[in-house]
């Protein structure tokens, strides 16, 4: 009997497994830990109460209030961090001849604090009277199935049908984008009216690609994926609060996104994203299939953000 048999058999007749979970604590938690951590980063980023004890906060405070933090035409370098929580999806898993088989509803887990982090970095342009804007923003987030999840199971695994229920670790090594759920996104922004001289309101849209770091590993298969790839489209939307001070700025901000994977299975390592970019381009481009087949997904999550730039007025002094 061939190990494949054997572990299809024991999916059916042995295997000791955890119960289905529900997304509605998942997420709850998700957003209480958000709530903290940026509660967490506002409460850090306030200045002393004693004005005496900060000369900059002193004189910012001096200085006149109805238009002394007015938006201009001005760049910001700002760096964030947050915390996510991704929607469940169905994974298919098509490698030919003979495998075909879709892992119904996994969820996914975001470990935003656990090595690597839940990080962004962005580069923001804002036009003559700071109104509207463009925004490159790059955020590194995870999406990583659950081990000891049960699934359900539909198709076939090098021609023997699939298990109807088994564990995710049972059947994969690894299912995750653990080193980078990355999106790489061009967004247009708008500031609404202003609720105070210093708090300004903006929201945004923007589209752009995803770059994960692929980390699938189909048991039954010899050989595992784990390299950077170009994996499809994404889109996003946003609605923040910037909170401007002399020369910078805070900002809290949730964000929506969507990303349509499809990740080529190519069965090698890869470690350095413009080399596995570049190697991904030239099969591409020779029409060379990857060896593995494909797998698919989509991620759908909800974000929030909290973070801090750095802002550089055009042909002016930054306020």
């Amino acid at each position: 009997m061939t190990r494949l048999s054997q572990s299809i058999d024991g999916a059916r007749n042995g295997w000791r497994v955890a119960p289905l979970r529900g997304s509605g604590l998942c997420a709850a938690d998700a957003i209480a830990s958000a709530a903290a951590a940026v509660a967490l980063l506002v409460m850090a980023a306030m200045p002393d109460a004693n004005p005496q004890s900060q000369p900059n906060v002193r004189a910012a405070l001096d200085a006149p209030p109805a238009h002394a933090w007015d938006p201009t035409r001005e760049t910001m370098v700002a760096g964030y961090l947050g915390v996510p929580y991704t929607y469940n999806s169905d994974v298919r898993i098509k490698s030919p001849p003979a495998t075909d088989v879709t892992v119904k509803d996994v969820a996914w887990q975001g470990k935003p604090f656990t090595n690597p982090i839940y990080y962004g970095v962005r580069v923001v342009r804002w036009g003559a009277g700071g109104r509207t804007g463009a925004m490159l923003d790059f955020t590194h987030s995870k999406a990583i199935s659950d081990p000891k999840q049960e699934a359900l199971f539909e198709g076939t695994i090098d021609g023997h049908p699939a298990p109807e229920r088994a564990l995710i670790k049972d059947m994969f090594g690894k299912l995750e984008a653990s080193h980078g759920h990355n999106m790489l996104t061009l967004n247009g922004l708008w500031r609404m009216p202003s609720l105070s001289s210093r708090l300004f309101p903006y929201i945004g849209f923007g589209a752009g690609i995803s770059l994960p770091h692929s980390e699938v590993h189909l048991r039954a298969h010899p050989s595992r994926t784990y390299e950077y790839q170009f994996a499809g489209p994404v889109a996003q939307g946003l609605i923040g609060l910037e909170i401007r001070l002399q020369g910078m700025s805070y900002f809290v901000e949730y964000k929506f996104s969507f990303a349509d994977y499809a990740m080529p299975l190519t069965h090698r390592d890869g470690y350095v994203l413009f080399s596995d970019l570049w190697l991904q381009f030239k099969r591409w481009w020779s029409g060379e299939a990857p060896p593995g087949g494909w797998a698919t997904t989509t991620y759908t999550s909800h974000q929030v953000i909290g973070g801090l730039g750095k802002r550089f007025a055009a042909g002016a002094e930054a306020r």
